[in-house]
Parts: C-alpha cells; sequence; structure tokens
C-alpha cells in the first residue's frame, strides 16, 4: 500500500519505534517492565525476571531509552529501569490499527 506522503512523522516516529522492539530480549525487558508498573524494577531484578543480563542488558536498555520507551535512574546504589511511554505504545498499536481493512472489500458485498 503507498501512503500519500512518505515522510510523514508518524510513519517515521512508529518505524524508529517498531526497530528497537525488533529484538525478542529487548521486547521481553519492556514487557518486565511494563508489568512493573511505573516503579520499575532495578536493574538486577529486570535481569532477573527478563533473563537478559550484564552488557546485553546494557545495550538492550539503551537502544529503548534512545527510543523514548524507557529511563534509567540512579537511586542511591541503584539503577532504576522503568517503562515511562505507556502512551508511546498504545499509539504504536493505534497507528497500526487505525486503518484497519481501510482498503478492503465493504461488509455485505
Amino acid at each position: 500500500m503507498k501512503h500519500d506522503n512518505p515522510t510523514d512523522l508518524s510513519l517515521t516516529l512508529a518505524a524508529s519505534s517498531f526497530a528497537a522492539l525488533g529484538s525478542e530480549q529487548r521486547l521481553s525487558v519492556l514487557r518486565c517492565l511494563v508489568r512493573a508498573g511505573h516503579a520499575g524494577l532495578s536493574i538486577g531484578e529486570l535481569g532477573r525476571r527478563s533473563g537478559v543480563t550484564g552488557s546485553t542488558l546494557t545495550h538492550h536498555m539503551k537502544i529503548l531509552a534512545q527510543a523514548g520507551l524507557v529511563t534509567q535512574e540512579r537511586q542511591g546504589r541503584s539503577i532504576i529501569c522503568a517503562a515511562v511511554a505507556y502512551d508511546a505504545v498504545r499509539a504504536l498499536s493505534d497507528f497500526l490499527m487505525k486503518e484497519c481493512c481501510a482498503d478492503g472489500a465493504p461488509q455485505g458485498s
């Protein structure tokens, strides 16, 4: 399907966000953080829950943070990771679904 405006900013932002989620491990990390809620998880607990640890977790968190989906904040000796983009994740879903069946045949045809 051809889009009317291929440089549409929403298309660019959606592609960037989907690219950040294009890894099973990153998706697992984000799901753990979404489940934890606004309080987030320490980096150690996030690693235990997601099964992603060490430099691999650091790498994936960096990509998710650059996409604006998560934050990392030092609290004392701990680093607390949290999902912050609940609205952005919902917007990604809406982005896909807003034109659902737009080019399909009308019902009852």
